[in-house]
C-alpha cells in the first residue's frame, strides 16, 4: 500500500484538507496565514468549487445576498446581481484559489474513501482513490480537516417501482444537461430550495410539468436586481461602503433568529409570505395547496419571485397526493390518478443527519464514527469529536443556519481550528482532542436551547432533525453567539498529549 510522502516530520503533512468548496479553501487560507504551508487539499473532482461546482441546474443561485455570501477578508466589488448565480460564485471561488496560490496544494481527482487514526504515530492515514491517486495509496497528515460540507450527498427517495421507470431520472445536484426537456412530460418530486429555482426555468420549455409536493415551503419575495454601476464604483473606491452594506444585510438576516427562538415574533414575516402567495396565485384552490400548515422557520424559509407564477401556467399541475407507484412510463399518485411521464427530476435535498452512516472514519483505539454517534451525530461546537484527535469538521453537526450566511460560520470555525492547533503547538503535543465531558455539556446546551424553538415545535419534518426528532443540524442561537463561543477556547476542554518517544 503506497503512502504519500510529505515534507513534515515522519513523512506526514501537517494537515490534510478534504474538499475545495468555501470550507476547505478558507481552511487552507487560514493555515497559510498562520505560517503553515505543509498541507494538501484532496478533491474528488477535476476542479474546485464544492456545491457551486456540483449544482448546475437551471436557475441555480444563492439565496443569501452576494455581498454577504463571500469571504469577509476577500470582498468582491463587481458582483453583477444582489443574489449571485452559480457561475459567478464559481468564478469567485476560482479567483480566491488564484489569489492565495492554493492550486499548488490541491490534488484533483483524488477521492477520500476512509480515514483512520494511527495511535502509534499520532497521524491520520487517509485512503484515496481516483485518477489522481496511485492504487492503494494512503495520505498521512497530523491533522485532518473535513471540508466536504453538509449538502453533498443527494437524497433520492426509494419510490415503489422506480427501478422499472424507462424514462430519464436525475437529481437536481446531478443535472443531465444532455437530456432535452423541450416538449417532454416531466415530473418534479420535491419542493426544496433547488426546485423553486429550476421549476420556473424548465416550466417554459416542457410540454407538461407535474409537481409532486409533500410539504409547501414558506416563500418570501426575492429582492433581486442588478448591482448598479454607481454601487460597484463605490464598493471599489470606498471599501467602507461595501463593509457597511454587508453589515446591514447581516443584521437584517440575523433578526430572523429572534423569531426562530420565539415563533410568535415571526408573524410579520409570515404575513409578508402570505401576501406574496395571495398576490401571485389568484386561484383559491391552488393557493390552498401552496399554503404551509406549519410555523415559518420550521423548514428552511425560501426566497423567490418567479416560483408561484410558474405554478399558475396552463402546462403545470401541482399534486399533494404523494407518489403511490412509479410505472415504466408514468407515476401513479396517492389519489389513484396516473400521470404520463418522460422524465423524473428529484428536488429532494441531501443526506444531512445520516451523511456519515457509511463513512469509514476510525479514531483512537479503533473507535468507529458510527459507534461514537450511535445515539445521534454530535460534536463540540460542530467542529471536534471526542475520541477523534486532530480531526476537525467544518460545518459539522449543529452548525447549519436557516437565516444567515454559512460563510460567517465557516470563518468562525476556521479561526477556532487554528486556535486548537496553536494550543497543540504551545503544549508541545502531537494530538489534541476535545474531552467527552466538554462535548456532552455543549450538546446538552444545544438540546435545551432547541426546546420550544421553531425547528422542533413548528409542526413539520425537516433535515434539521434526526429520526428521533432531535435537532442535529441547526445552530440553535444567533451567529453572534457562535462567534463569541469560538473566539477563544478553554484549554480545560481539551486533552493535549504527545507520544511517549517525544518526552525524552
Amino acid at each position: 500500500m503506497a503512502v504519500t510522502p510529505a515534507a513534515g516530520p515522519g513523512g506526514a503533512y501537517r494537515a490534510v484538507i478534504v474538499g475545495t468548496g468555501f470550507s476547505g479553501l478558507c481552511m487552507a487560507i487560514g493555515l497559510k496565514r498562520s505560517g503553515v504551508h505543509d498541507f494538501v487539499i484532496l478533491e474528488k473532482a477535476g476542479e474546485v468549487g464544492g456545491t457551486w461546482r456540483e449544482n448546475t441546474y437551471p436557475g441555480c443561485a444563492c439565496d443569501i445576498m452576494s455581498l454577504l455570501y463571500s469571504f469577509s477578508f476577500e470582498p468582491k466589488s463587481d458582483w453583477s446581481r444582489m443574489f449571485p448565480e452559480q457561475h459567478e460564485l464559481l468564478d469567485y471561488i476560482k479567483g480566491v484559489v488564484d489569489k492565495y496560490d492554493l492550486a499548488q496544494h490541491i490534488r484533483f481527482r483524488t477521492e477520500v474513501t476512509g480515514a483512520e487514526y494511527d495511535d502509534a504515530s499520532d497521524t491520520w492515514r487517509v485512503t484515496v482513490q481516483g485518477e489522481g491517486a496511485a492504487p492503494g495509496e494512503v495520505v498521512r497528515g497530523q491533522a485532518l480537516m473535513a471540508g466536504m460540507g453538509p449538502l453533498h450527498q443527494p437524497n433520492v427517495p426509494d419510490l415503489p417501482g422506480l427501478a422499472s421507470f424507462e424514462g430519464e431520472t436525475f437529481h437536481s445536484a446531478e443535472w443531465n444537461h444532455d437530456y432535452d426537456l423541450a416538449g417532454k412530460h416531466v415530473a418534479v418530486i420535491g419542493t426544496g430550495a433547488s426546485a423553486i429555482q429550476f421549476v420556473p426555468r424548465i416550466a417554459r420549455e416542457v410540454g407538461a410539468l407535474t409537481l409532486f409536493q409533500r410539504t409547501p415551503p414558506w416563500i418570501l419575495p426575492k429582492p433581486d436586481r442588478p448591482v448598479l454601476g454607481v454601487e460597484r464604483a463605490l464598493f471599489k473606491r470606498v471599501p467602507g461602503v461595501q463593509r457597511g452594506y454587508r453589515s446591514a444585510i447581516y443584521l437584517v438576516q440575523e433578526s430572523f433568529v429572534l423569531g426562530f427562538e420565539n415563533p410568535r415574533l415571526l408573524k410579520l414575516a409570515s404575513g409578508l409570505a402570505q401576501w406574496h402567495l395571495k398576490r401571485q396565485v389568484p386561484d383559491a384552490e391552488l393557493r390552498a395547496k401552496l399554503t404551509p400548515r406549519y410555523t415559518m422557520g420550521c423548514k428552511r424559509t425560501l426566497v423567490s419571485s418567479d416560483y408561484y407564477p410558474a405554478l399558475t401556467r396552463d402546462n403545470v399541475q401541482v399534486t399533494t397526493a404523494g407518489v403511490a407507484e412509479v410505472r415504466p412510463r408514468s407515476i401513479v399518485a396517492g389519489d389513484g390518478t396516473e400521470h404520463p411521464v418522460d422524465a423524473i427530476i428529484f428536488g429532494t435535498g441531501f443526506h444531512v443527519t445520516d451523511a456519515f452512516e457509511h463513512a469509514r472514519i476510525v479514531g483512537r483505539n479503533g473507535l468507529r464514527i458510527q459507534d461514537a454517534w450511535k445515539d445521534g451525530i454530535e460534536a463540540h461546537l460542530g467542529v471536534t469529536v471526542a475520541g477523534f484527535p486532530n480531526l476537525f469538521l467544518l460545518l459539522g453537526p449543529n452548525s447549519g443556519l436557516g437565516h444567515n450566511s454559512m460563510i460567517f460560520m465557516i470563518e468562525a470555525q476556521v479561526r477556532y481550528v487554528l486556535r486548537c492547533l496553536e494550543l497543540l503547538r504551545a503544549g508541545g503535543g502531537s494530538r489534541i482532542a476535545v474531552r467527552a465531558g466538554a462535548q456532552d455539556r455543549f450538546n446538552r446546551w444545544v438540546r435545551r436551547r432547541s426546546e420550544g424553538a421553531v425547528w422542533v415545535s413548528g409542526g413539520c419534518t425537516s433535515w434539521y432533525l434526526d429520526g428521533n426528532g432531535v435537532n442535529r443540524a441547526a445552530w440553535p442561537a444567533s451567529t453572534v453567539n457562535y462567534w463569541l463561543r469560538t473566539r477563544r477556547l478553554d484549554p480545560a476542554d481539551f486533552e493535549v498529549a504527545r507520544l511517549p518517544a517525544a518526552t525524552g
